[in-house]
């Protein structure tokens, strides 16, 4: 059940962040939202640690700021399979994933204090 509600905060975070991002990120509707939430959820267990064990160096060597490139990478990913879910470029895809673990985290943040 746990799960359950940590993927609808993620779905709402990726529609909040290309909202928030404007012309940059496009998302065509909700249904998408959901399908980018849950091909992010697929990546972030499969193809991320994979990534990370594959560049350990860079990362060590960039105090851990390579995992933001790691993170725009997925991003992309995630763009070339969806239809209706549209990133710009490298950049605004670096920009989406700290605004989205931003507004993710705000958001989870918010949901432990209701409960």
């Amino acid at each position: 059940m746990n799960w359950i509600i940590r993927f609808i905060i993620n779905t709402l975070a990726v529609f909040i962040t290309a909202w928030l991002l404007g012309d940059a990120v496009e998302i065509s509707n909700f249904a998408t939202a959901i399908l980018v939430a849950l091909v992010l959820a697929i990546f972030n267990i499969t193809l991320k640690p994979l990534m990370i064990i594959l560049t350990l160096p860079f990362t060590v060597i960039t105090f851990g700021l390579f995992l933001f490139v790691i993170n725009a990478l997925i991003i992309m990913a995630t763009d070339s399979l969806i239809g209706g879910f549209n990133v710009r470029n490298f950049w605004w895809a670096l920009l989406f994933s700290l605004v989205l673990s931003v507004v993710n985290s705000l958001m989870s943040h918010l949901g432990k204090k209701s409960v």
